[in-house]
């Protein structure tokens, strides 16, 4: 995780667009066995589970004012909180695109955006994309996010598609 974690690595991209940290974060495919593998490990286990997830790539999207999550920053005005809500909860894939060099789309396959009632200090969605081979070929891949209604406009990170096609491994 810690290696992960570390910009340089290129897993993790970090950007600042008019106060609004965000956070664009690949959860490799033998993290999320590992997760979901707990203490009990066998080959079976570990082969399946690889094929599972392996089939997708996932990213963890943060994204946080002033240290605090999204909605926090928007709960003085009911009409823009539920625009929010409902554009966090339901509409992320209008809001979030995967994009090649050539401006082919990526269709999200999924996104899971848990509600933290103010517990947290930023707005975390798990975005999933399929693992599409010719993604790879590419030299970056844009990940966009459109304006939220914090003025920042569309902001794009730069991703590398080689780091994800040679993604760490664990020993199981």
């Amino acid at each position: 995780m810690d290696y992960i974690a570390e910009e340089e690595n290129g897993y993790r991209y970090f950007k600042n667009v008019n106060g609004v940290d965000y956070i664009l974060q690949y959860r490799p495919t033998d993290l999320l066995v590992k997760q979901e593998m707990g203490e009990k490990v066998n080959k079976e286990l570990v082969d399946s589970l690889r094929d599972k997830y392996g089939k997708y790539l996932y990213f963890n999207l943060s994204m946080s004012l002033n240290n605090q999550e999204l909605l926090t920053n928007v709960a003085n005005d009911k009409a823009k909180f539920g625009q929010m809500v409902n554009d966090l909860a339901f509409g992320m894939e209008e809001k979030v695109h995967l994009i090649t060099p050539v401006k082919d789309t990526i269709a999200m396959t999924d996104f899971i955006y848990p509600r933290m009632y103010g517990m947290s200090n930023s707005t975390t969605i798990m975005l999933v994309y399929p693992n599409d081979k010719k993604m790879f070929d590419q030299d970056y891949l844009n990940f966009t996010i459109q304006d939220l209604g914090f003025y920042t406009g569309e902001v794009t990170i730069k991703i590398n598609p080689k780091k994800i096609k040679n993604q760490p491994t664990l020993n199981f």
